[in-house]
């Protein structure tokens, strides 16, 4: 019997499936790498150093910026609430499911639904208290690490984004859609350190973890439409491709 070389069956792989497994096991390394720093208290110094500095030296219960600037925080703060995050992951599900597309609905809701599963384990096992050095400047109940505001901003936004570049024809429309969710999800994890309610690695870890999340559920996802499981996008024109430097 004939072997296959290696090189051949790692060819006959399909690159979804490595990279589906390889990212979301980078985040779980990088998650648990961190876990242990914060355990330990190794990130204490930077974690205050940080967190102090988006507050008046005089008065630390006020936070760096006029009213307005707290206020919009507060707003940004939001769109990474349950609240927020519900309406639009059941408002994307309601749109793929009434256009037919009710395997890739069901695709964004397991994605969700793994984000807000794996963000409750982690807060439980680790069970970090929320800073202590500033008074918060928004109602929090649940532990410190990882930012779960983070976190699911991350997963749904990169989620829909993935969802939205790929029936998009033009690549300016599908660069300008993903910066607007990566921006979205920086606003947000910025504004829970500016309202003193996580530690700056906590939305690190956050980010990170929503993230690679939401990459592996896409990958997973485009290997799943290769083989009619989940229904494909809309066919996109040719002209979807950037044109070389120079045209």
């Amino acid at each position: 019997m004939r072997k296959i070389p290696f090189a051949g069956r790692l060819k006959s792989v399909e690159w979804e499936v490595i990279l589906a497994l390889l990212v979301p096991a980078a985040a779980a390394w990088g998650l648990i790498e961190l876990a242990g720093e914060v355990l330990e208290g190794s990130t204490a110094a930077m974690d205050e150093r940080i967190l102090l500095a988006f507050r008046s030296a005089s008065d630390l219960g006020d936070p760096l910026g006029p009213a307005w600037l707290e206020e919009m925080m507060r707003d940004f703060t939001a769109l990474g609430g349950i609240g927020v995050l519900t309406l639009v992951t059941f408002a994307a599900a309601g749109y793929l499911m009434t256009t037919g597309k009710k395997h890739a609905a069901l695709a964004v809701l397991v994605a969700v639904g793994g984000g807000i599963l794996i963000s409750t384990l982690v807060k439980e096992f680790v069970d970090r208290p929320r800073p202590d050095l500033v008074p918060h400047g928004s109602y929090v109940t649940s532990a410190s690490f990882p930012s779960g505001h983070s976190m699911m901003a991350a997963t749904v936004y990169l989620t829909l984004a993935a969802m939205l570049v790929r029936v998009q024809p033009l690549w300016r429309t599908r660069l300008l859609i993903l910066c607007s969710a990566v921006f979205v999800v920086l606003l947000v994890g910025v504004s829970r350190v500016y309202l003193g309610v996580h530690w700056p690695t906590d939305v690190l870890a956050g980010w990170s973890v929503g993230a690679g999340w939401a990459i592996g559920c896409w990958l997973v996802t485009l290997w799943l439409q290769r083989r009619g499981a989940v229904e494909p996008e809309a066919n996109m024109p040719q002209n979807s491709v950037p044109p070389p430097a120079g045209q």
